[in-house]
């Protein structure tokens, strides 16, 4: 009970004059239901102008208390929020810092936390609470590198992100962004006095190191990634001064920024760490690799960095040998929220990152949890079965809807909620064009072929069995959600249940049963059976099993088996698939910053690819590989003239439309249904939000800001 006359309250750091009895409970009250309480109670409240309060109020999405809205959904720059609240920001760290930051190999002892944040920290708005510090946050993957994308989002950073609504492109990393006239060169601000999770500053260098050094050095990526080229030109990037990084690009790219705000690869790496194994930017790069264990430099920036963009390679802590020698790191430096000091077979801890430069609006610096532990179950009943006795905090990747059932029962058991979200992808298969068996490839290469399979799957009844009747069956287009350009008629394309006619294309293409079994042969008489290897965590596996029966119902035999994603991967990766199976379709957002969907091989190595010597052909300038047909070749010059074109324009919607046609029309890719897909969180983990879709596309739970989420426990 509070009762104060002619005096001052000050409660969450706000700071008023009250004239006149109060007769209402304040203590722990928000700033806005604060205020209600007091004018409910007669009394005459005045803000006291040109006073700065002690500390900023706690208000949070659910209750903003009277502050006005920043530039950007849910958040502020400091400046921003102080002028917004009238306040100073006290900032306060989590009372582990210390403590977890001993656990990180090679950081030195922690600094003052005034020296740990930017000079202007992001100021995050929780969604419903101001958090709490401590405890572990419990996930699932399926292995090193399968199923992870869950777990990197949690803690994942960029130079910007989405917000929440999907739409806005908000700042992180950067400070702030702004395009010449002609989007051709992309200025990105950093925050002053920005720090690495060791300490060491972070500047404009390390982006342009990253970009310079790591993106464009054939010695780490044998060609540059589609992200960093326009039209097939690579970019350039300055760094006049410490906050100030310059894209330059060869033609317009608008999309680049999108890129930035979705893409896994993060668009700057640690130069005064990484560096040191660098020709480039050491001489003694080689004998200091060599001093630690490794080969060469390279070999240190691999098996720190990897060959690949994605931030989940194993570290050196997976090996003996490197412990051993004595490394002056175990996991290179982040910008993330945490960073790994446990790396095993069996998974991976983490603990929170003691210079994130994010803060809640009372100045507590973010995250909340403390650390985080990640463990591999590659197989789905052992996963489902720990959500259920509720010992994971967050998973979405990898449930498929025909586990709701089982989840949604056990609900209230396992203290968690199931949330069925839609998913942007569907589930697709491709037929390998560029088989190594030049008998499936001349069959697998007709278009009729693939219409005739594409007829055979009764789509209605795949939606009725294996999705509950929730989905929508269609054809896959490319682009998910089909954009205003596209035909909707094409999301029907080959898409209607005709047995009969799939029949008569693989009669007319001789595809005929010679020994009278019921099951088609080859044209050269040899049998035709599709291996179709399949994993959990990109299709499921009811889906896999109903398509494969309705191609036996036209003659085409198969033999069906669940393979690990990274088995499933690496088969791809070789052409050694009969067909691929795996989720697939992107945002017209992201096509306009990522052109994988277009060009051969049709997807990274994470995805859903085909024709993999066409891909050959188009890295090797022709000179090994397979020629792609010309509308292939086509649909490549259309997507960079799509992500060059000035949106809405005539000639930007005509090749989106040709974009959508060609790629239903030639169903290198077979679609069938578009349906939600379950994710859970346990009900101790404060701050989760309700997310517009279960996708990877967006990069899961990134737009929605876990390093808010707290446990209440």
């Amino acid at each position: 009970m509070a009762r104060k006359t002619g005096g001052f309250i000050r409660e969450f750091g706000v700071r008023c004059r009250v004239f006149g009895e109060v007769d209402q409970p304040i203590v722990n009250q928000s700033w806005g239901k604060m205020m209600k309480k007091l004018l409910l109670s007669g009394a005459i409240v005045a803000m006291l102008p040109g006073l700065a309060f002690a500390n900023c109020p706690g208000i949070t999405v659910a209750d903003m208390g009277g502050v006005a809205p920043g530039a950007f959904p849910q958040q502020y720059d400091l400046a921003e929020f102080q002028a917004a609240a009238g306040c100073t920001m006290e900032f306060s760290g989590n009372p582990e810092a210390a403590a977890l930051n001993a656990k990180i190999v090679g950081n030195p002892d922690l600094l003052p936390l005034s020296e740990r944040i930017p000079e202007e920290p992001l100021v995050m708005v929780p969604y419903d609470s101001i958090g709490k510090y401590g405890g572990t946050l419990d996930v699932l993957s399926n292995a090193t590198e399968a199923g992870t994308s869950d777990f990197l989002s949690v803690r994942h950073v960029n130079l910007v992100r989405y917000s929440d609504d999907l739409q806005t492109i908000v700042p992180n990393v950067a400070k702030s962004w702004e395009w010449n006239d002609d989007f051709t060169k992309l200025t990105f601000t950093l925050r002053k006095g920005h720090k690495w999770s060791d300490g060491a500053p972070f500047t404009s260098a390390d982006v342009k190191f990253w970009h310079d050094k790591l993106m464009l050095d054939t010695n780490i990526f044998e060609k540059p990634k589609d992200y960093v080229t326009v039209g097939g030109e690579t970019m350039t990037v300055d760094a006049p001064d410490d906050v100030t990084v310059v894209f330059n690009l060869p033609a317009p790219k608008p999309g680049l920024l999108a890129h930035f705000a979705t893409h896994y690869g993060q668009g700057f790496q640690p130069m005064h760490f990484l560096g040191q194994f660098h020709p480039d930017i050491n001489a003694d790069a080689d004998s200091y690799a060599q001093s630690l264990g490794f080969e060469n430099g390279y070999d240190a920036i691999l098996a720190y960095y990897g060959n690949s963009d994605w931030t989940d390679t194993p570290t050196p802590m997976l090996s003996r040998a490197a412990l051993v020698s004595g490394l002056p790191k175990h996991t290179h430096p982040t910008l993330e929220s945490h960073i790994y000091i446990a790396d095993t077979t069996e998974g991976r801890h983490l603990v929170a990152n003691p210079y994130f430069f994010q803060v809640d609006p009372t100045g507590q610096q973010l995250p909340y949890i403390s650390e985080q532990d990640e463990v591999y179950i590659n197989d789905n009943e052992v996963r489902i079965l720990k959500i259920v006795n509720g010992e994971v905090d967050y998973k979405a990747q990898s449930l498929q809807l025909a586990s709701a059932p089982i989840l949604l029962e056990a609900q209230e058991k396992g203290d968690y909620t199931v949330h069925l979200k839609p998913e942007i992808t569907i589930g697709a298969f491709g037929f390998n064009v560029t088989h190594e068996d030049p008998a499936k490839r001349a069959v697998f290469s007709d278009r009729s072929f693939r219409e005739a399979m594409s007829l055979a799957i009764n789509r209605e009844e795949l939606n009725e069995i294996g999705f509950f009747g929730q989905g929508n069956p269609q054809a896959y287009v490319g682009f998910s959600p089909l954009p205003d350009f596209a035909d909707p008629a094409l999301h029907g394309h080959m898409a209607e249940f005709d047995p009969d006619g799939a029949m008569a294309r693989l009669d007319a293409l001789g595809l005929n049963d010679v020994d009278g079994d019921g099951m088609r042969e080859l044209p050269n008489g040899e049998k035709l059976v599709l291996n179709m290897n399949f994993s959990t965590q990109g299709i499921a596996g009811q889906t896999v099993e109903l398509v494969a029966q309705y191609w036996r119902d036209v003659g085409i035999d198969s033999v069906v088996k669940e393979v690990t994603p990274d088995e499933y991967r690496s088969a791809q990766s070789s052409n050694k698939l009969d067909a691929s199976m795996w989720r697939k379709g992107q945002p017209l957002a992201i096509v306009l910053g990522n052109n994988e969907l277009w060009v051969p091989p049709y997807e990274n190595y994470f995805g859903n690819r085909n024709a993999m010597l066409w891909a050959e052909w188009v890295d090797s300038g022709g000179s090994a590989g397979v020629e792609p047909p010309d509308w292939a070749k086509q649909m490549m010059d259309d997507i960079n003239t799509l992500q060059s074109a000035p949106q809405g324009s005539d000639e930007f919607n005509e090749v989106g439309a040709r974009m959508a046609e060609t790629m239903a029309r030639e169903l290198l890719f077979i679609g069938t249904v578009n349906a939600p897909a379950p994710m859970i969180h346990r009900n101790a983990l404060q701050n989760f939000t309700e997310t517009k879709t279960h996708s990877y596309e967006y990069y899961r739970t990134y737009p929605y800001r876990a390093t808010q989420w707290w446990l209440d426990e």
